[in-house]
């Protein structure tokens, strides 16, 4: 997987011609300490804006960090939901045609 700075203090890495999966280490930016993963997060590809909102994660004990929603920032029509991990790891699916299509 290729890596490539984002920003200062911020390496995501991918895989060579594909935005998704994506692994992101960066600063925290909510100015808390990092020891439970804040700062880096791991994103997946979802199969449908649905998908995003019933990943296997919560089902597994994850934590909801941001319910399902559409994110304009990102691109027109980017579906995205964030969760924690059991070990505190942060997780985002991710759903829009250009990561799909």
């Amino acid at each position: 997987m290729p890596a490539h700075s984002a920003g200062e203090a911020e390496v995501i890495w991918q895989r060579a011609e594909r935005r998704w999966p994506q692994f992101v280490l960066r600063e925290p930016r909510n100015g808390l300490p990092p020891p439970w993963a804040n700062g880096s997060q791991v994103s997946f590809a979802a199969s449908s804006p649905d998908a995003t909102a019933s990943s296997v994660a919560l089902t597994l004990g994850a934590v909801n960090e941001g319910e399902l929603n559409i994110r304009p920032q990102y691109a027109p029509d980017f579906y995205s939901a964030y969760c924690r991990d059991p070990e505190g790891n942060k997780l985002c699916f991710v759903y829009a045609k250009r990561v799909n299509g």
